[in-house]
């Protein structure tokens, strides 16, 4: 199989990098960002949301758990609702970066939000639901990733890293069921 070899000298665009100059109230958003930027905001807005609703659900699962099991699921609930808590301030973060705005607006947190708010009482119903939303984020990162692809290399490597966080509150989730 032949291959073919790229013979071309690794040059930066010196063009682009002189766009770069200018626009400085843009921060670190240069012109090569592309008209894609917008669409990003989105997504990372609706993400946001899923974060702030799943920090709902799991704050309110972790003060009205109980029974025999309840004190160290509700531990983990507060551990997940406080990891949440962190992804939400990284999207947040990545939004302004992009020149956006972070929507916190409470009235339409469920709306845009991925995973279900549930405000179910007893335990295994609450670890249920929980699963359900750590899987429903699963695939709503995993899909963002793919759209995002090389265009946005930074919001890429941090829909990654709350990709793999939420995999690992799936994993727990699905081994408090099985207990």
């Amino acid at each position: 199989m032949n291959a073919v070899i790229d013979t071309k000298p690794m040059q930066l665009d010196e063009q682009a990098l002189e766009r770069a100059r200018t626009h400085l109230d843009d921060g670190a958003v240069t012109p090569s960002y592309g008209p894609w930027r917008e669409e990003v905001i989105k997504l990372l807005n609706d993400a946001l949301a899923t974060e702030l609703v799943c920090i709902l659900r799991y704050k309110r699962h972790y003060f009205t758990a109980h029974g025999i099991a309840s004190p160290s699921v509700a531990d983990e609930f507060l551990e997940h609702a406080n990891e949440e808590s962190a992804h939400a301030d990284k999207l947040a973060e990545r939004i302004v970066q992009l020149g956006g705005e972070p929507d916190f607006n409470p009235d339409s947190l469920t709306k845009r939000s991925h995973a279900d708010y549930n405000d179910a009482t007893d335990l295994k119903s609450m670890v249920r639901s929980n699963l359900v939303a750590e899987r429903v984020a699963v695939e709503a990162y995993r899909q963002m990733i793919q759209m995002i692809g090389d265009k946005d290399p930074t919001t890429r490597r941090i829909l990654e890293e709350v990709l793999a966080q939420e995999e690992e509150h799936a994993d727990e989730l699905l081994d408090m069921l099985k207990d």
